[in-house]
């Protein structure tokens, strides 16, 4: 493997990585702060809490017990292996997997947040006109809170760019299949490859520069628009 490729490798698979679990996240936290938001039922504040558990468990914590739920000797493991002839854990797959279930309650929270700011008397009207549940959540509900849905995508983008311990658990650190920039920087500092761990971390920050950016320009956009 050249030099180029040992430096590009992590960096792509971290950019791949993070774009597909984003993706997910924003359309699963979405969806459930969506069903949240409406629904009332006894016990909502344990779901809750359930949704939000992974934003405080250690990384570790998080790994192991994906390692347990999606593990070769799990029922979820054994239909996936069935399926894809191979096991999910130590693959890329299992790398999406755990951004996925990191950053889903930052995603969960800030559209949340959005959507309780909504006044429910706006949707109520576009009901009352014939609009349907899904016309009013594509036309009413998600432009009010476009502001929300910028930023929850990019935490869950940055999230999943920066994700190190239930990676390093469920997907291990295999150059060109699981290496992310997180593992890549670790391994680099360990083996005292010092200029290779500074270029990995420029790239990092970079990139995390350029998601803050974007997300608070976009926001910034919106404010003048709606005051003028």
């Amino acid at each position: 493997m050249t030099t180029s490729e040992v430096f590009w490798l992590p960096v792509w698979l971290s950019v791949k990585t993070s774009l597909c679990s984003s993706i997910i996240t924003f359309i699963l936290g979405t969806a459930a702060a969506r069903w949240m938001h409406r629904a009332a039922f006894r016990g909502k504040t344990v779901v809750e809490t359930l949704l939000m558990l992974p934003l405080v468990l250690p990384p570790t914590v998080v790994g192991f017990l994906l390692l347990v739920i999606l593990g070769r000797n799990s029922w979820i493991g054994s239909i996936a292996e069935w399926l894809f002839a191979q096991p999910i854990i130590f693959s890329w797959w299992a790398a999406v997997i755990a951004a996925v279930v990191v950053s889903f309650p930052l995603v969960y929270q800030t559209m949340k947040v959005g959507f309780d700011s909504i006044d429910p008397e706006l949707e109520d009207s576009a009901r009352s006109m014939g609009a349907g549940e899904w016309q009013v959540f594509r036309l009413i509900t998600m432009p009010l809170c476009g502001s929300a849905a910028v930023t929850s995508y990019v935490l869950a983008l940055a999230r999943g760019l920066g994700e190190f311990g239930a990676t390093w658990m469920v997907a291990g650190n295999i150059p060109g299949k699981t290496q992310t920039l997180p593992t890549a920087i670790y391994l680099a500092v360990g083996n005292g490859e010092t200029t290779l761990a500074w270029a990995w971390t420029g790239m990092v920050v970079l990139f995390s520069w350029v998601l803050l950016a974007l997300a608070g320009n976009g926001r910034s956009g919106r404010m003048v628009s709606k005051r003028t």
